[in-house]
C-alpha cells in the first residue's frame, strides 16, 4: 500500500506577557495538541494509515531570533511567529503543508517525491517485531531448534539501502533468547533473519541458514548487575540550594554564561544562543547559535547475508530523542542535578512524554582550572590558583543495544566541552568457537566471550554547530604548523605558524591527522586592543574517518564521514548531515551534497560541523556490558578575551 509523508508547518501568533517564551523553546504539550487537534479535523484525517512520525519546532529565521533577543523590551514585545514542522504519512502520496494555527486553516500543500523515508514509528516496528509470533512458519522453525517461544525477544533493524531503484519501507528482525538473563543482545539466535514490509505491516520472507550456525550462546555470566549500590530512589536530586545556576522555562544563566536548551524527538539535546559575559568590556558576547548532534554512522564490518545491511544512521533512522532515557539519580547524574522533561508526538499526535530527559548540574571534579608556584622571588613560594567548576548538560539515549551518553561542559574560561560516551551491550553474533585458536575462518571480529564474536564496528557522531563568534560574519582559518631550517643558529630547525583562510566550502574539509595545524573560527571584523582577530580554536578529539570505500553503498548514504571537519554556509533547512529523510535514503541529500556547491565561506554566517569518531575492535572487557569509551572536541577562545577571563580584573 503507498503511503505519504506530509511536512506541515504550523504557524500561529501569541499574545506574549513578561515571561515571554524563548523562541527556540521546544513545542509544549498544550501545542503538541492543537497540532494534532488541527490535523484531525482536517481533510488529512481520511487518509488511511495516518501517523505521526516527527514534529519539532521549525526554526525562527536566524535574523529574527537574533533582532528580538537583543532587544532591551523584548519581555513586553511578541514574537512575530511561531512554527512547527510535522512529518506524517498516510496513503497515497507526499505532502508539504503549511497551517496557520490563528485560525485553524491550511494555507498551502506541496506534494513532496524525493528519496528516503522518515523513522518508523516505535509503534510501527513494535507491530513488526511481533508478526513473526503468528506466523507457522518461524514458530515451526523455532520448535525445530528446540526453542520455548515465550523466551524469544525479536528486534526491528533498518535495512539502508544497496543500489535498489525503488525502495520500500522495510525492516529486518533478528531474533534473541532471553531465557536466564536480562542481557537480551547476548543470546543471538543465529542463521535466522525476517523481512518485514512496513507499509502492508506483513512478513515478506523468512531467511533460515541452517544448523551450522544455529549455536545459542548460554546464558551464565551475562547478566547485567552493577557491583555497587549507586541507586537510590529515596534520594532527592533537585536540591535547589547546591545548584549554583538559574533556569527560567529553558534559559540557563550560570557563571558567566547564558544559553537555551532544548529537546526534540531526532537530534534530543540543543544547545542554542550561547553567550559569554565578557567582565573587561561588561557586555555578553555571542558564541554559538545552535548546537546538537546532527547524524550517527555505525556501520558493522560483516558482509555476510545476515550482518551486512547493519549500517546505521540512529539518529535519521531512529532518533535520538525518541531514544531518550528518563534520567537515574545518582548513577546517570549526580544528586545536585536539575531536570528537565522531554516532549514529543506519538505514532498518533498525541504527547509523549520523558521524564527527566536532560539533567544539569555543577561539576567539581577535582581538576584544577589555572595555578602556578612562583619561586623567582627572595624569601618567598607563592602559590595561586583555582579549582575547576564547570556547568554540564547531559542526555543519555539507548538506541538498542547501544548507549549513548551526550554532554555539554561550559567552562568559567569560555571553552565549550563536548563529549560522547559509549556504553551499553555489544552486537554480537553466534559462533561454535569457544576459544580464540580454534578459529582458521574470517569472523569479521574477535571472540569476547564463549561462543560470541564481536563484530567489528564504526561509530560516527556528527556535530552541527552554528558557531557566531561576537556576530555571524565569520571566517574558518588553518593555522598549518609549518617546519623550518636555520642556518644561523647551533639549532637546526623550529616551526611557526603559516595561517590559510578557507575561501569556500571545498577548502575547508579537513582529514584529520595529516599535517599539524590549528583549526579557527574568527571574525576579522572584530580585533581586540592588540590587533588580533577574534576567535574560537576548535581542539579536536582522538581522529577516525570512514575506512570503507568510496563507492560502498552505505558509504554514499554517509560520505561526510570522509572528513572529520566540513564548514558550510548557514543555511536554515540544512542540519541533518545525511539528509532529512535518512531511512532507505540514497545519498542525494546531505552535507557532502551541500557543500558540492562551493559557497562562499569567507567573513559570512557559516556552519561548523565536527564528526567524533571511534573504530571499535571489540575485546573480553567489552562483556557483558561496556564501560563507557568516551571521545570529543572542545571550543575554546582564541583571542577573543583580553587577558585570561579566569583572572578578575
Amino acid at each position: 500500500m503507498a503511503i505519504f509523508i506530509i511536512i506541515l508547518v504550523i504557524t500561529f501568533h501569541v499574545l506574549f506577557t513578561n515571561s515571554q517564551n524563548h523562541p527556540l523553546d521546544p513545542l509544549t504539550p498544550n501545542e503538541l495538541s492543537q497540532i494534532q487537534r488541527i490535523i484531525t479535523n482536517s481533510h488529512i484525517s481520511s487518509l488511511p494509515n495516518l501517523t505521526f512520525h516527527f514534529v519539532d519546532l521549525n526554526e525562527p529565521n536566524k535574523k529574527d531570533v537574533i533582532q528580538w533577543l537583543s532587544s532591551p523590551h523584548k519581555q513586553n514585545q511578541s514574537f512575530p511567529y511561531r512554527e512547527a514542522m510535522i512529518v506524517i504519512r498516510g496513503g497515497g502520496q507526499t505532502h508539504e503543508l503549511i497551517i496557520d494555527l490563528t485560525n485553524s486553516s491550511i494555507k498551502s500543500d506541496h506534494v513532496y517525491t524525493g528519496d528516503g523515508y522518515p523513522p518508523n514509528t516505535f509503534t510501527e516496528l513494535l507491530q513488526a517485531a511481533r508478526l513473526p509470533f503468528k506466523s507457522s512458519k518461524f514458530k515451526a522453525l523455532i520448535s525445530k531448534r528446540g526453542l520455548n517461544i515465550s523466551e524469544i525477544t525479536c528486534f526491528p533493524f533498518t535495512i539502508g539501502w544497496f543500489g535498489e531503484s525503488v525502495t520500500k519501507r522495510a525492516v529486518k528482525l533478528s531474533c534473541f533468547y532471553h531465557e536466564g538473563t536480562t542481557n537480551v543482545f547476548s543470546r543471538p539466535i543465529e542463521g535466522l533473519t525476517i523481512l518485514v514490509d512496513i507499509e502492508s505491516m506483513k512478513i515478506q520472507t523468512i531467511v533460515n541458514i541452517g544448523s551450522r550456525r544455529t549455536h545459542l550462546p548460554r546464558s551464565e555470566g551475562t547478566d547485567l548487575q552493577s557491583s555497587s549500590e549507586s541507586y537510590d530512589p529515596n534520594v532527592d536530586c533537585e536540591k535547589t540550594d547546591e545548584k549554583g545556576f538559574t533556569i527560567e522555562r529553558n534559559e540557563i544563566n550560570w557563571k558567566n554564561w547564558r544559553f537555551h536548551v532544548g529537546f526534540n524527538a531526532r537530534a534530543g539535546v540543543i544547545i542554542s544562543t550561547a553567550s559569554v559575559f565578557d567582565s573587561g568590556k561588561n557586555e555578553w558576547r555571542r558564541v554559538m547559535y545552535r548546537g546538537h548532534v546532527s547524524e550517527t554512522f555505525v556501520p558493522y564490518m560483516d558482509p555476510s547475508s545476515e550482518w551486512y545491511y547493519r549500517t546505521f544512521l540512529d539518529v535519521g533512522e531512529f532518533g535520538f530523542g525518541r531514544s531518550a532515557v528518563t534520567l537515574v539519580n545518582l548513577t546517570d547524574c549526580p544528586s545536585n542535578s536539575v531536570y528537565i522533561d522531554g516532549y514529543m508526538s506519538g505514532a498518533d499526535g498525541m504527547p509523549q512524554q520523558v521524564p527527566k530527559a536532560i539533567c544539569i548540574f555543577e561539576r567539581y571534579a577535582g581538576d584544577i582550572a589555572w595555578r602556578h608556584t612562583e619561586i623567582g622571588i627572595p624569601g618567598k613560594v607563592i602559590t595561586s590558583g583555582e579549582s575547576e567548576v564547570s556547568l554540564v548538560v547531559r542526555m543519555v539515549a539507548t538506541v538498542g543495544n547501544y548507549d549513548y551518553i551526550l554532554d555539554w561542559e561550559f567552562k568559567q574560561s569560555g571553552s565549550i566541552k563536548v563529549k560522547v560516551g559509549l556504553t551499553g551491550v555489544l552486537e554480537m553474533k553466534a559462533t561454535r568457537y569457544t576459544k580464540a585458536e580454534e578459529i582458521k575462518e574470517e569472523t569479521y571480529g574477535p571472540l569476547v566471550a564463549t561462543n560470541r564474536i564481536g563484530n567489528n564496528h564504526d561509530h560516527f557522531i556528527t556535530y552541527y554547530l552554528d558557531l557566531d563568534i561576537d556576530g555571524d560574519e565569520n571566517s574558518f582559518v588553518k593555522a598549518n604548523l609549518k617546519v623550518k631550517k636555520v642556518n644561523t643558529s647551533p639549532r637546526k630547525s623550529y616551526w611557526n605558524v603559516v595561517k590559510e583562510t578557507a575561501k569556500t566550502e571545498n577548502e575547508a574539509r579537513i582529514r584529520l591527522g595529516l599535517k599539524a595545524s590549528e583549526l579557527l573560527v574568527v571574525n576579522t571584523n572584530k580585533k581586540t586592543k592588540l590587533g588580533n582577530d577574534v576567535g574560537y580554536r576548535l581542539m579536536t578529539g582522538q581522529p577516525a574517518v570512514s575506512l570503507l570505500l568510496d563507492d560502498d553503498y552505505p558509504q554514499i548514504r554517509a560520505s561526510y564521514t570522509k572528513y572529520q571537519v566540513w564548514v558550510t554556509s548557514y543555511n536554515k533547512s540544512e542540519r541533518w548531515a545525511a539528509g532529512f529523510y535518512a531511512d532507505r535514503s540514497t545519498g542525494k541529500d546531505g552535507l557532502a551534497v551541500w557543500s558540492r556547491r562551493n559557497r562562499s565561506i569567507m567573513n559570512k554566517d557559516i556552519v561548523l560541523w565536527y564528526t567524533v569518531g571511534f573504530h571499535h575492535n571489540p575485546c573480553q572487557e567489552d562483556f557483558p556490558v561496556m564501560s563507557t569509551l568516551a571521545n570529543g572536541f572542545e571550543l575554546k577562545p582564541s583571542n577573543f578575551f583580553e587577558r585570561n577571563p579566569l583572572i578578575k580584573t
